[in-house]
Parts: structure tokens; sequence; C-alpha cells
């Protein structure tokens, strides 16, 4: 007869991927429906609520791409230097309309219109300059230097989907095209809390076993850098009688309840309870550490998401899963980050059926591959072990143990938190 795992005794049943928890969330969330209209300005980071296809050519019109001289090809000897006089100079943001280009060379400069017929630019460093003329070597290409309207973008492409998360180089292309507003989704507004009796406002007065609440300073930066909107709900206490309304309340106002704590299978872990008997409990256990119990229900038809107490777990796991909820809600596709391979510098035992996240810092390698070495304390309460490593190696579920100079998978935390 198959045996549990240990994992699978304490929670009941086996424990789930966080593919399958990523399936699960897209089947149950949708997008906020809200469109807006903003400011390019304040683009950045917001999610295109609209296919966007350019407005005009880009660029616009055809120019030259060096300071030099431009001319028509036709013009040139085919296998000899070719000596043409000068008729006229452009600069950048100039019009050459009227400029004589037939039989002669126009001085150009980077940016500048090209003038009707010309098609081709030497670069000023290979001509010679003589009195009002110029003499032009021989093996230029057709079209060197020159760029056509529209090299760049054609008139009604598409040149940006809806769904994209709009980065700094997208609002620079829009710009480009003249625009000076664009539509996006509303931002979505994410209810932060903590839960637990032991926890206290940082600046109040500690009361004996009390504790500062790190989770929703930890959780409020990673919200807002997933560009979503905090809505800071404070800690609350373990009052199984209240936490259901608790819930409820911010479902009102919230398009996604996200708290830390209380969801294990402890008798003092009241959330899951309060949110089976408000909503209903997608899951709540998955095969991650840290950060095995994890739950997502609705609530009023509003997403739930529990992470665990322990404040390393809390990371993990909204790097891993949070992230993708709030990129479903916002109206993107969540990517898993970029992995770099990275060497292991330790050996490494584990679980079956669990993927880990072990918190390392990296060091060069002689081979270019850079060495992973493991912080000394893996503890899932001791926030040093992310602010003195660089990011996290994964151990697939299949993995029992590595031997040291091992290729794995390496997350750094700018990726995570990006």
């Amino acid at each position: 007869m198959a045996q549990l795992s240990e994992d699978a005794k304490v929670f009941g049943g086996p424990l789930m991927t966080i593919e399958q928890a990523a399936a699960l969330a897209a089947e149950r969330i949708g997008a906020v429906a809200e469109i807006e209209t903003v400011p390019l300005a304040l683009a950045d980071g917001r999610v295109l609520a609209v296919d966007i296809a350019a407005p005009r050519d880009l660029p616009p019109f055809a120019n030259s791409a060096v300071d030099g001289y431009a001319v028509r090809f036709s013009d040139l000897a085919s296998s000899s230097e070719t000596r043409l006089p000068l008729s006229g100079r452009v600069a950048a943001g100039s019009d050459a309309a009227g400029i004589a280009v037939a039989g002669f060379a126009i001085r150009v400069f980077t940016g500048a219109p090209m003038p009707a017929g010309a098609d081709t630019v030497f670069m000023q460093e290979d001509v010679a300059l003589e009195e009002g003329f110029v003499r032009l070597p021989a093996g230029l290409k057709p079209g060197a230097n020159a760029r056509p309207a529209g090299e760049d973008v054609a008139m009604g492409a598409p040149v940006l989907a809806a769904g994209r998360r709009l980065r700094p180089q997208d609002l620079g292309l829009l710009a480009a095209l003249g625009l000076t507003e664009v539509a996006v989704r509303r931002r979505v507004r994410i209810a932060v809390f903590s839960t637990g009796d032991e926890l206290s406002e940082p600046g109040t007065p500690l009361p004996p076993a009390g504790i500062y609440d790190a989770n929703r300073s930890v959780l409020r930066a990673l919200v807002a850098r997933a560009g979503a909107e905090v809505v800071d709900l404070g800690i609350l206490r373990d009052e199984p009688a209240s936490l259901g309304e608790r819930l409820r309340a911010a479902a009102r106002d919230c398009d996604l309840i996200l708290t830390s704590g209380g969801v294990s299978t402890g008798e003092e872990d009241h959330v899951k309870t309060a949110v089976t008997q408000v909503g209903e409990l997608a899951f709540w256990r998955i095969g991650i550490k840290p950060g095995r119990p994890v739950a997502m229900g609705l609530i009023d038809g509003k997403p739930f998401l529990g992470l665990p107490g322990n404040p390393v777990a809390v990371f993990v796991t909204f790097a891993f899963v949070a992230r993708a909820v709030i990129a479903l809600l916002a109206g993107t596709t969540p990517a898993r980050p970029q992995a770099l391979p990275v060497r292991l510098g330790f050996p490494y035992r584990k679980k079956a059926g669990r993927r880990e996240y072990v918190r390392v810092s990296l060091a060069p390698g002689a081979d270019g591959i850079a060495v992973a070495r493991k912080h000394p304390r893996d503890g899932a309460g001791i926030l040093t072990s992310l602010t003195e490593t660089d990011g996290l190696v994964e151990l697939a579920e299949e993995l029992t143990g590595v031997a040291e100079g091992t290729i794995a998978p390496f997350f750094a935390y700018d990726l995570l938190t990006g």
C-alpha cells in the first residue's frame, strides 16, 4: 500500500503544486472591469486595457541616420568614385522641400528629412570635399544610412496588445507615435492585514510575549511593487466571531483580501475556518517550502489569499503565488520570473513532493557561472536570511538531495519583487 508523506498526513491529503494552484486561481479570478484613461506620464506599470495600432508611420518621414551627404543612388558611378556638386543643406527639424537632388549631393544631418528623390546617404567621414563639390567613394549600397518612413512601425500596424504591463520603453513608443494618454485597467485594490494576538504595531509598547508585526510592512511594499493599491486594515485579533465579518467588509471594498497567519492547522489558526463560514475555500495547502499553508478562496465573489505567518514564508509565497493572482486581477497574464543558472556551493537534502526555495548569496565563479552560497540560518522566521542574501535557488519536487556543484535555477529578489 502507498504511504502518505509526512506533509500529507499533517495537511489531510496530497499537497498541490504551484502550477495547480495557479490553474485553480485562473479558473476563479477575472480582471477588474473598470477602465480609465491616464496621461502617459502616469501610465508606467499600468495594464493596457485596449489594443493599440500605430496612428501614423514611425518615423513619420524618410530621414538621414547619420551626418553626411544625401544623393540619388542612380547618380553614382557603378565601380568608381563619383564627383557631385553640392546643392543645399538640411538639418534636423528643417524643411527639405524645393532642394534640387538630380545630379547633386545635399549636406544632411542625423534626423534631417531626406530631400525628395534622395535615397542614399554617405557618412561625412567617408567623403572628400572640394570647393562646391564632394567626391563619393564607390561601393555603397542603395538605401545606405537612410531611414524610410515607417521603418520602425507602419501606420495601422499593431504596436501594443491589451493586457501588457506598460514599461518605460512602451511609453516612449506611444509618445513617438504622438499619443498623450492611454486606456488602462483600474488599479487592483488589495486589503492587507495580519492576524494574531501576539502582534503589535511598530512604535507601540511591546507587551510580554509580544512581537512587532513585520509581515504587513513586507506585504504593503510587495503589493505596491506589483502595481496595486494597498488598503491597510491593520492587525486582526484571534476572535473567531468577528473574523468572518471583517473579511466580508474587506470584500465589499476591495478586489482581493490578502492576509498573513491563521491558515495552518493549529487550534488558534482561525482565518481558514472563518473563510469557510462566510465564503468558499479553493485550496489551502501547497507543496512549497517555506510557505506550505497557503489558502485561496472566494468571499462574496472576491478572492481571498491567506499566506503563512512566518515572514520568510510570506515573502516566498507572495512571490510565487500572490503575484500571479494579482496579475490575473490586473488583466495581464501571470509570467514565471526568468531564472538564471547558478552552481550550488553546498550540498542539500530535502523531502520529495515539495518545491523548496533556498536563500543564497552569489559569488563569481571561475568559469563564469555564479556560485550560490546558502545562508547559514534557514528558519522561516529569520528575516536577516532575506536581507543578507541575493535571491532564491529553486529545488524541484522530485529531488531528495543535490550535491555541491549542481547547476540549479536562481531567482534574484529584484525579479521577484519588481
